[in-house]
């Protein structure tokens, strides 16, 4: 069942947290529709493991054939690579960064993206959805090189895609978060690897700051909800060091193990590379 994070008569915003199966396989994910007066929006619909169960999800509470847009945030596998049924099954056209543009039909049969594609500018842009629009935000290198966030101004939601992730299950991502402070211990790990560097970070966050933001909610993991959660995460961020402000030659080495394929660990070498 899906999270209603906002409704109103003519406007709402769903979250589907738990329509992958936690057997440690794959990351937990969350996928989002938003629909305003009859008019829908999936934003990083997932991959195959999640198409089922979101299609069957989405269609009981809106016809999947006035769904206007598949939004992806990049064009990670967990973001869209459930890409060519979406095509097959909606007349949706797909709105994903110019940079990914041409590297996203390859999600799809031949064909099936023709003519179909938005492709965002560096800048972003306003996207018309029903008689309002989602704010499409500059957010790149945050993980990847080409990436937006979402805003929709009727919610006040900020959708971040891989940023304020948290490592949970689908049921933990049910509950706001509204105290930071306990919760850092589960994203740290995660934004000290996957986000490019503090100077991008700052330059987000000071962009953000410029929003009114009821609720930050990532594609993994639990929502930020409230002015004091929300501002504690924007000061967490702004002081992050992570991604290239960490690595030094150390990183940069010839290996010195091998991988075993029976037990999938590494082992030392019986022979250096020359």
């Amino acid at each position: 069942m899906p999270i209603e994070l906002y409704r109103d008569k003519t406007h709402a915003c769903l979250m589907f947290c738990d329509l992958i199966e936690e057997d440690g396989q794959a990351i937990q994910a969350n996928q989002f529709l938003i629909v305003d007066n009859g008019t829908g929006a999936i934003i990083d619909p997932g991959g195959n493991l999640a198409f089922n169960e979101l299609f069957m999800g989405m269609s009981r509470y809106f016809p999947p054939q006035k769904l206007a847009y598949v939004i992806a945030s990049h064009a990670d596998p967990d973001i869209i690579a459930s890409l060519d049924r979406w095509m097959t099954s909606t007349r949706a056209q797909l709105v994903i960064s110019r940079i990914w543009e041409r590297f996203a039909p390859h999600f799809t049969k031949v064909g099936k993206t023709e003519n179909r594609v938005i492709g965002v500018p560096d800048g972003g842009g306003r996207l018309p959805l029903g008689k309002s629009e989602l704010v499409l935000l500059p957010a790149h290198f945050l993980h990847a090189e080409g990436n937006f966030h979402f805003y929709d101004p009727i919610s006040k939601i900020l959708f971040t895609g891989d940023l304020g992730v948290s490592l949970t299950t689908g049921a933990e991502a049910q509950t706001p978060i509204t105290d930071l402070v306990p919760h850092i211990a589960r994203m740290e790990g995660f934004h000290r690897r996957y986000m490019v560097s503090n100077k991008i970070l700052r330059l987000w966050v000071q962009m953000a700051r410029q929003l009114p933001i009821s609720m930050i909610v990532p594609q993994h993991g639990a929502p930020i909800k409230g002015q004091k959660a929300i501002t504690d995460l924007l000061n967490w961020l702004e002081g992050l060091q992570c991604g290239i402000d960490l690595f030094d030659q150390r990183a940069y080495q010839l290996p010195s193990s091998e991988i075993d394929p029976v037990s999938r660990q590494t082992r030392p070498a019986l022979h250096a590379v020359a």
